[in-house]
């Protein structure tokens, strides 16, 4: 192959109660990013449309993981890139997770597959530690596994695909606002009571149990965060309001996506999921923000060839 296309989809992380250890792919949303092999042995970004990224490969998220793959499996080409971003950085939907994902399967493909999924996921996470300052393998995870991943430890990495329910449905809001990851860490407490610990692991526990089971109110019981959302939701304009009018219109819940100010709500089936959808709608558009929203089933594939030659 001299040229391929990918689909790298975006990706909701820490699933309410799964704090930077849960994260999911999202099916109608992502970048497309086309990669062709060139005889200068190096690494040159030559178009990006939908977001203003640097076209510097040492500073782009794509272009340091193509960087590192070419390095640690050494070969007689070069790569020129192109990034078409389906949506706004800054989102809460891992949109430099779906670069950096999207480059670790491209090259991989490019050079003959020599590298695993969870190999992709540690060099995704180089592009991570440029784009975000610190190397976190949710969003990355989830956009190369696809479905659910829970990230259970970092050293060694170690990521578990776990099922999705066949009829689980995302309805996801962006508020045209600007959250920075700092200032959403920078909320964060330093000490968690105990028993607010232990609820928070039952949560975990709970809804991955939910996924396996398929059991939709497991998991509505499941997606409840008490430690982070609390720190974070005044960072977010009505959300409140667009959570309650979610679980009100029949989502079994919904949460902060990442570090904000997306939101989103989990449903089961297409027909409430869009009835979840219109409601928040109707709900948002009376608050003079702008914004964007999504309604998805759940990606199972991950990031996903699209074309080559």
């Amino acid at each position: 192959m001299k040229q391929i296309k990918i689909f790298s989809p975006a990706t909701v992380a820490n699933v309410s109660c799964g704090f930077d250890c849960l994260g999911f792919a999202v099916n109608d949303l992502g970048d497309t990013m086309t990669f062709t092999k060139t005889e200068q042995k190096e690494i040159t970004i030559t178009k990006i449309t939908g977001a203003d990224l640097p076209y510097e490969s040492n500073r782009n998220a794509a272009g340091a993981v193509a960087k590192a793959m070419l390095e640690k499996h050494p070969v007689d080409f070069g790569l020129d890139i192109e990034i078409h971003k389906g949506y706004t950085p800054g989102s809460g939907l891992g949109s430099s997770a779906a670069s950096s994902a999207g480059a670790a399967f491209a090259v991989n493909e490019l050079l003959g597959n020599p590298f695993s999924k969870l190999e992709l996921t540690k060099f995704a996470m180089l592009g991570e530690e440029i784009a975000c300052g610190s190397p976190i393998a949710d969003n990355v995870a989830a956009a190369i596994y696809g479905g659910f991943i829970l990230v259970q430890q970092y050293e060694p990495l170690h990521v578990i695909k776990i099922p999705v329910p066949d009829e689980l449905m995302l309805v996801a809001i962006h508020p045209q606002v600007e959250v920075k990851t700092k200032d959403a860490r920078d909320v964060l407490p330093t000490h968690i009571p105990l028993e607010d610990a232990v609820t928070q692991w039952a949560n975990v526990g709970g809804l991955i149990s939910g996924l396996y089971a398929s059991d939709y109110q497991l998991i509505a019981n499941s997606l409840k965060d008490i430690i982070v959302e609390p720190a974070r939701k005044h960072l977010i304009p009505y959300f409140d309001e667009v959570k309650q009018t979610a679980i009100d219109s029949g989502a079994l819940s919904a949460g902060i996506s990442g570090s904000g100010p997306t939101i989103f709500a989990l449903c089961k089936g297409q027909e409430n999921a869009k009835k979840v959808y219109q409601h928040i709608d109707n709900m948002y558009q009376h608050t003079g923000i702008n914004y964007t929203m999504v309604l998805s089933k759940i990606n199972t594939q991950g990031v996903i060839l699209l074309a080559s030659n």
